[in-house]
């Protein structure tokens, strides 16, 4: 019985015998004589304050369980649910935390290249059965403190729900499902997601432009022809479910409600829940839900065959294949390699994870056998990568990266020869246990700090196995097996699968005169279209695709909007950590006495480091060093690039004794979970560095000696440095073919000066410096070396260092003593942090009469604009640009609509960089930036001139969204206290601030919000206030040049080659010749890894991910 049954019968109890009462006069003296009406009163109202404090008792329903169990190395509990009407599966991941998270997976097969698997995960957000609206599931869920996204694979199609809190999740949940299985599907649905042509005759659709985005790169061509070669005819495995552009172009809306009337049934979907979950709750919120469905789905005793389970499999390969593939590219120096094997069976437990661990042991890191040799030896490629598909013949794929060229045959046989001579010759048995011991830890560790780490192994075994495989992921002791194998046993295992096993090799070889030719085909295509349509014709398909619009883009009826309430905050158990200081961070902010801050003060030191603790519970140690580079002279910053690369890849000195790099890494791994050297972006300081460590509680200590002896004792190596030298250069032809990132790079190029960290790393600085490092390692080592030394003294100093360790504190026997190994220099003054706000360039500093156009050889167009904004989280205009950004960001929100909605680009996004103290715009691949941009400017114009009503429903939504950002901040244990770390000691905010934020966000009024929209958001799209960056095909350069000079600006089209920056650096005589020159105009159109301008990025474009 639940609440509501109980106080119904409460109220009938008290009501019939009062109404008799006041009714019938002649029956008072009988009651009377029996009981007191008073009395009568009392006693009913202490019945219902007694019955409402019962927990509720648990309806009957339709899902039985199938198992429960916990898992052995985790905090966490599954249990299986299964429906005994429809089949639907659930399985609930129980896990204490802010997010309940939500997987809605269906095994969807295909035997076509039609795309139809890919063209529900868009139609299926366009409205259901009882919500026929277009948006209507999305302004619903941001109301709830939720997010929806959806993925498509080659074997399934997974729809997500992200929420913050229990109580959003649950009333989301049924409205989310019906829109899965019963969904509008209409033709006017059909026609603007997936594919038509416009009233210019150009092709569009959401569908058609993400894989017109993506079906002529190198990825997308490799990929497609492995399958290919892998796979024959029937097998679902061989096609493209995203769809082909041919076939999207001729796929009807019937052939896409067929497969879903196949394919989207409950016996074939499985409900994976991650988080707090109410579990009585949620089987009567389901069992409801299929009550509702009954009569739209087929019959659930229907014949079913279970797609790819009873479905043919592949024949096993007889022979090995080698083929050479073209890509478009007009840089044809590098090309790529793919190699692909079929593997054991995913339900075979032992062999996967011999699978792992072998993957680990031959190409997981600098000294494993194939990325030692070939990277970090020979160079000859400049990463191999490996991986596999989970699928009942696993398909085991190696990649091996910015290849030469010309000499891809000659590597994909040297890679062969290299397995060959691992397999000839005894393995090294001690490393191969030590990565089934690292291999162990990793996965305890990511349980722990991952909220998803189960549900790809849960969708797995959906897909694939049965009841009786599930209870494998709760446990690892496979490993415990696999530690008892043979030096034989493994080489068996390396031959059986990979080394002489029979393979499909894609050679992917850059072609510039394939990019020119596609770029003909296509003009011509479309030429003939519109010659072949007419004026006439074009008219009817622009009014063709209004009236699509126009049936798609009906208003949702308030009252839809207004029956889902918005949870209170307090629904969400945001995750709580305890802080410590010592040293220097004791003194730069006060502190209140707790439990943990005593046990700090009991570790005697008088240490200056500056410590920052965050207690959490968790088994391992996370160990960060944010470290300052203001002393690093700026002629020098580039070759970072190459010292953070070359770190944790050197030979180090220990008691007097060289300890080759081989040998140092081996031991490294062997006491770690994981280490890094990157940007700072991920402390909040995008303009320092970030060193890291994760160690097990009780090898706190042997972590910090290991970072000290990797600081102060590493030794650069002429042979070393060469090497990452050489990955580095390799890796940027292949970074220059992605135009969202070239246009950041173009920005940071332009609004930061030399000083900046995060411009000295580009690519567009690698490009030309790292060419002339290669080149004086050559004739003048020691001049490199020497630089890289003056790097380390320069940022080596305690001063520099601000640590921060998350761990269960009680378990450290010497949290700050133990750091007296490390702190041995450098004492003084602690120096200030950096903050990009001091290396802006004079363009950074005041935005505006700025716009570039830079031509690529891709298929779509981007664009960034870069403004003025804050510089502070306490400006006083903080709380109402969250608010307003958040509003126009919403999925089905302002922006959304008009230009994703009318299939202008695939996603917008605004975002503020409080660092540099910028607010951007960004476009993601469209088919015109300029377009997007009139169509961005003139909503956000509408609202501030009052033209478009801001929705009160809306706001409520925006900032429901904002406490969303916070609780993902907060997700795990690790995550809240990192937060915690970048709140106190990098943003200087109070304690509470996150409390208080929440509460000023609420207050945001509708004025202040077109107030912050004029103010600061329009400027964005004014030529005299913003800084634009475009990069485009390069049949589109003149069409952009005229759309913006219309809108007012004055873009100039500039080659990547303008933004390159070479430091000052020379490299001697041979720099005048005219080989060196060409040999720098090879690489004169790269972009960066942007770690430093990670903070400048648009977080979340707001689109639907495949």
């Amino acid at each position: 019985m639940n609440r509501q049954a109980r106080i119904s019968i409460i109220f009938i109890v008290l009501t019939i015998p009062l109404l008799l009462y006041s009714a019938l006069p002649s029956w008072r003296g009988e009651l009377s004589q029996y009981i007191a009406i008073p009395s009568l009163i009392q006693l009913g109202l202490n019945g219902l304050k007694q019955i409402l404090r019962m927990p509720s008792i648990k309806p009957k329903t339709h899902f039985r369980t199938l198992q429960k169990f916990k898992s052995e190395f985790s905090p966490n509990q599954f249990t299986q649910y299964e429906s005994q009407r429809t089949g639907m599966r659930v399985v609930v991941v129980d896990q204490e935390g802010p997010k309940v998270l939500g997987y809605f997976a269906l095994a969807t097969e295909i035997h076509d290249d039609s795309g139809a698997p890919h063209t529900l995960e868009h139609l299926c957000f366009m409205g259901s059965k009882s919500y026929p609206y277009k948006g209507v599931l999305d302004k619903v869920a941001t109301r709830a403190y939720s997010n929806t996204n959806a993925w498509t694979a080659t074997d399934h199609t997974c729809y997500t729900l992200d929420t913050a809190g229990w109580a959003g999740f649950s009333q989301i949940l049924p409205v989310y499902l019906e829109h899965v299985i019963v969904p509008t599907l209409t033709d006017a649905g059909c026609y603007t997601e997936v594919y038509h042509v416009d009233g210019t005759g150009h092709d569009a659709g959401v569908v058609y432009s993400e894989m017109q985005g993506c079906q002529n790169t190198q990825p997308e061509i490799m990929d497609l022809k492995s399958k290919r070669l892998m796979y024959p005819e029937g097998v679902g495995f061989r096609y493209e479910t995203g769809g082909m552009m041919e076939q999207l172009r001729v796929l009807p809306a019937d052939r896409i409600r067929q497969f879903h009337r196949e394919m989207y049934q409950p016996k074939n979907l499985c409900l994976v829940l991650v988080g707090e979950i109410d579990h009585p709750d949620l089987l009567t919120i389901l069992d409801d839900f299929e009550s509702t469905i009954l009569e739209d789905i087929p019959k659930p005793d229907t014949p079913f065959k279970r797609p790819w389970v009873e479905s043919p499999q592949p024949p096993p390969l007889k022979e090995s294949t080698i083929d050479t593939i073209e890509f478009p590219e007009e840089d044809e120096t590098s090309g790529e390699i793919s190699i692909s094997f079929f593997g054991p069976s995913c339900t075979d437990v032992l062999g996967m994870g011999a699978l792992n661990i072998l993957m680990t042991y031959i190409a997981g890191s600098s000294v494993s056998v194939l990325e030692n040799i070939l990277v970090e030896k020979e160079q000859v490629a400049s990463a191999v990568y490996y991986s596999w598909e989970t699928r009942p013949n696993t398909v085991i794929q190696f990649t091996l990266s910015s290849v030469d060229a010309e000499k891809l045959a000659e590597v994909e046989k040297r890679f062969f020869e290299v397995l060959k001579e691992t397999t000839e010759n005894k393995l090294n048995m001690e490393y191969m246990l030590d990565c089934i011991t690292r291999h162990r830890r990793k996965q305890m560790s990511a349980s722990e700090n991952g909220a998803t780490f189960f549900t790809d192994s849960i969708i797995a075994d959906f897909l694939f196995g049965n009841n009786s495989t599930m209870k494998n992921i709760a446990n690892l002791r496979e490993f415990d097996e696999l530690e008892s194998w043979t030096d034989l046993q493994w080489r068996d295992f390396l031959k059986k699968w990979i080394s002489d096993a029979p393979h499909v090799t894609i050679l992917g070889k850059p072609s510039a005169a394939m990019s020119e030719k596609l770029k003909a085909d296509e003009k011509a295509r479309i030429s003939a279209r519109k010659a072949e349509l007419g004026e006439e014709g074009l008219k009817k398909l622009e009014m063709k695709l209004a009236a699509a619009k126009a049936e798609n883009d009906k208003e949702i009826p308030r009252e839809i909007l207004e029956k889902f309430k918005t949870p209170d905050t307090s629904s969400i158990h945001f995750i709580k950590t305890t802080t410590a200081r010592s040293g220097a961070a004791r003194e730069t902010r006060k502190m209140e006495s707790n439990p943990i801050q005593r046990l700090i003060d009991e570790d005697h030191s008088d240490l200056p480091l500056f410590i920052h603790f965050e207690h959490v519970q968790s088994s391992f140690v996370q160990i960060s060093i944010l470290i300052g580079t203001e002393s690093i002279p700026v002629a020098l910053r580039p070759l970072l690039s190459i010292y953070l690369d070359n770190f944790f890849t050197s030979p180090i000195m220990r008691n007097g004794t060289r300890v080759e790099f081989e040998r140092a890494v081996m031991e490294l791994e062997k006491d770690t979970v994981d280490y890094n050297l990157d940007s700072g972006a991920h402390l909040g300081c995008p303009e320092g560095l970030r060193l890291s460590i994760q160690v097990e509680a009780e090898k706190y200590e042997i972590g910090i000696e290991w970072l000290r002896d990797f600081l102060w004792n590493s030794i650069f190596d002429t042979t070393r440095v060469k090497a990452s030298t050489a990955k580095l250069l390799a890796d940027i032809p292949e970074e220059k073919r992605d135009g969202s990132i070239m246009t950041y790079s173009a920005a940071m190029m332009t609004n930061t000066a030399p000083e900046s960290i995060g411009r000295a790393r580009d690519t567009l600085v690698k490009a030309l410096y790292l060419k002339r490092v290669k080149r004086l390692l050559e004739t003048e080592p020691d001049k490199i070396l020497s630089q890289l030394e003056m790097i380390r003294q320069a940022i080596g100093q305690v001063s520099n260092f601000r640590v921060l360790v998350i761990a269960n504190v009680e378990t450290l026997k010497k949290p700050v003593s133990s750091w007296e190994v490390l702190a041995t220099k450098g004492f003084g003054k602690l120096a200030p942090l950096d903050r990009r706000l001091g290396r802006l360039s004079e363009a950074g500093k005041n935005p505006g009469n700025l716009a570039y156009i830079t031509p690529l050889a891709i298929d779509s167009s981007f664009a960034l604009a870069v403004g003025k904004g804050p510089q502070s989280l306490q400006d006083p205009q903080i709380h109402a640009l969250m608010v307003a950004v958040a509003y126009l960001d919403a999925v089905e929100g302002p922006m959304w609509t008009a230009v994703r909605g009318t299939g202008l680009a695939y996603g917008t996004g605004f975002s503020r960089s409080i660092d540099s103290g910028h607010v951007t715009f960004s476009i993601y691949r469209s088919p015109d930036v300029s377009k997007a941009f009139i169509a961005s400017k003139d909503t956000l114009q509408k609202f501030i001139s009052g033209t478009t009503s801001f929705d009160s429903l809306a706001l409520e939504g925006a900032i429901s969204s904002i406490v969303l950002d916070f609780a993902n901040s907060q997700a795990t244990m690790a995550a809240s206290a990192q937060e915690s770390f970048v709140r106190q000691v990098i943003r200087d905010l109070p304690n509470d601030w996150n409390d208080h934020i929440l509460k000023s966000v609420r207050n945001v009024t509708m004025e202040e919000v077109r107030k912050v929209m004029e103010d600061t958001l329009l400027p964005l799209f004014t030529a005299e206030s913003t800084n634009l960056f475009i990069t485009c095909a390069a049949i589109m350069q003149e069409g952009l040049v005229k759309g913006f000079e219309d809108m007012g600006f004055r873009p100039e089209v500039k080659p990547l080659t303008f933004f390159q920056d070479d430091y000052g650096l020379k490299a001697g005589e041979e720099e005048k010749g005219k080989n060196a020159d060409d040999d720098d105009d090879d690489m004169d159109e790269e972009d960066d890894d942007i770690e430093g301008s990670e903070d400048e990025q648009m977080s979340d474009v707001s689109s639907k991910q495949v």
